[in-house]
């Protein structure tokens, strides 16, 4: 589902690389923890596997894309196969919940009748039926998160990206969104989470990918992260 093969990121040329020769495989249906203090490189991993970004060198090949021969035009649909969530939502404040949702399938030309079939459906899998007129200020930080799941997942990606999605969460809220990323994953969804938060990451129990000064120092079943 997801290579790299010796992926390096510089933005300088006399730089220190953000990311060293970094090798990756992520098998379809996994769940995949990515850690590391800030300035790791993990979010410039995040950007390379949706394209905002182009590696340096290295090779990197995404659902049988490969990168190297992706053209331009390409580009949104590759990111069709990718959902992205983001730690502070990015939700349209003007658009109800519904709307918001909705929007990710009129940018890609759904039609009306199947929008209006679509939404609620995806809304009850991040637990928020009932919330489809509701505006975004009227919700907790928790319930934005996962309604920002729900326009990520709604055009049924292949993998699912959640960079640090809890971090401006309370536990509790915190914990419901990391729920709902492995309800999305049991439905077939490659998960990517990056995080901060060392209790998440022990409590998951999956595979954590440790990446410090640009380069994977561990990859392993979880057996604890210590920062």
């Amino acid at each position: 589902m997801i290579l790299l093969d010796r992926v390096s990121k510089t933005y300088t040329k006399s730089g220190h690389p953000s990311l060293d020769r970094i090798s990756l495989h992520v098998e379809p249906n996994e769940f995949v923890i990515v850690v590391g203090a800030s300035g790791a490189g993990k979010t410039t991993l995040m950007r390379l596997l949706t394209r905002e970004e182009r590696q340096t060198s290295g090779k990197i090949i995404i659902g049988g894309i490969d990168f190297d021969k992706l053209k331009d035009k390409e580009i949104p649909q590759l990111r069709r196969k990718i959902g992205v969530v983001f730690q502070d939502f990015k939700l349209l404040p003007n658009k109800t919940i519904f709307e918001n949702v909705a929007f990710a399938l009129e940018m890609v030309g759904m039609g009306n009748h199947e929008i209006r079939n679509t939404v609620p459906k995806v809304l009850e899998i991040v637990n928020l039926s009932g919330k489809e007129n509701s505006m975004p200020v009227e919700l907790s930080g928790g319930e934005r998160q996962r309604v920002a799941i729900a326009r990520a997942i709604v055009r049924q990606p292949k993998i699912l990206i959640a960079d640090e999605p809890t971090g401006n969460l309370d536990p509790k809220h915190a914990w419901d969104v990391i729920k709902i990323l492995e309800k999305v994953n049991r439905f077939g969804t490659t998960v990517l989470l990056t995080t901060h938060n060392q209790e998440i990451v022990n409590r998951l129990k999956r595979r954590v990918v440790t990446i410090k000064d640009g380069k994977i120092v561990s990859d392993r079943a979880n057996s604890g992260y210590k920062s």
